[in-house]
């Protein structure tokens, strides 16, 4: 009996020892990441001192992902949407990215195809700059919504493996299909600080911001009927808004690095969005018999942003 306990007391110390060295090599594995993030965080800082594009993009950008945090609070103080207002806000926000699309980034796109005399800066050389950069944004998002494994609200699962349930948990394909929807307006934030139109950019932030805060509470309330707790789908739909600064930057730095860019980002952006306005906001606008509303809403939406960007700019 003596022996047997003295040898429970031997495994007891050598697991107390491997659980030890588990915990001094988890937190020496944080440290390192920390140090990592900070040094990071201390060359981007560096570099956007002497890009202030890029520091306003990242600006903009907070500024639509705090919009999309704003936009949850509604569902986190327990209140409830019908189907009816939701769609209403899907087109609402589709008006918005539409009227954004062709006053803040194709026709600033086709002036900076004649500004720089591309291809001789036509009028058909500046068309057919800005519709392949079109094309080519649109077929980007494209082969990502192919690519990657994500879900839809209402049309359910795309994409390879979508129907296994062991390929990806079903939060991440939610995580996935948000990312997919926001990328493209970040990046137009972006792309519109790196054309050096600071009033215009202005304009063009403030409207995704605008329809941002209606999509933070669609998405909240979308989890929140796809059968996730009410804390959850509040802080998913907060975070989803951080692709956006990051999708920003991006677009900065890649337009900022050659004027030659400029036109092709611009065009590259509008592509993106226009995809996603016609694969994933209408239809899913329509898609419950509202279509009314839904028309309505993006009516209203193109207009506001149609305002905001010939007023202000």
């Amino acid at each position: 009996m003596k022996k047997n306990l003295n040898h429970l007391s031997a495994l007891n110390g050598k697991g107390g020892t491997v659980s030890l060295r588990q915990h001094i090599r988890l937190w020496i594995g944080l440290l390192i990441s920390m140090g990592g993030v900070w040094a990071l965080c201390h060359q981007f800082w560096v570099y956007a001192q002497h890009h202030p594009a890029v520091l306003q993009a990242l600006v903009g950008g907070s500024v639509a992902a705090l919009a999309t945090a704003l936009g949850t609070v509604p569902v986190m103080l327990s209140q409830t949407m019908s189907q009816r207002t939701q769609d209403t806000l899907y087109g609402f926000g589709a008006g918005v990215m539409l009227a954004a699309c062709a006053f803040s980034l194709i026709l600033p796109g086709l002036d900076s195809v004649r500004a720089q005399g591309l291809l001789g800066g036509g009028n058909w050389a500046a068309g057919g700059v800005i519709g392949a950069a079109i094309l080519l944004g649109a077929a980007a998002l494209m082969g990502l919504d192919r690519l990657l494994p994500h879900e839809h609200f209402i049309k359910g699962r795309e994409g390879p493996g979508a129907q296994s349930e062991r390929t990806v948990r079903r939060t991440w394909l939610f995580v996935i299909a948000i990312a997919l929807h926001n990328v493209p307006e970040g990046l137009a934030i972006g792309v519109g600080y790196a054309a050096n139109e600071g009033v215009r950019a202005n304009a063009l932030a403030t409207g995704i911001a605008i329809q941002d805060v209606p999509e933070g509470l669609v998405v909240a309330m979308a989890l929140l009927a796809a059968g996730y707790r009410r804390r959850f789908s509040v802080v998913l739909g907060m975070v989803s808004g951080l692709v956006e600064p990051i999708g920003a930057v991006i677009g900065a730095v890649a337009v900022s690095s050659s004027a030659l860019l400029l036109p092709w980002g611009l065009g590259f952006a509008a592509g993106a969005m226009l995809f996603v306005i016609s694969h994933e906001i209408i239809p899913e606008s329509h898609r419950q018999g509202h279509e009314s509303f839904a028309t309505g809403g993006l009516m209203l939406g193109f207009v506001l942003m149609m305002l905001l960007d010939t007023a202000l700019a």
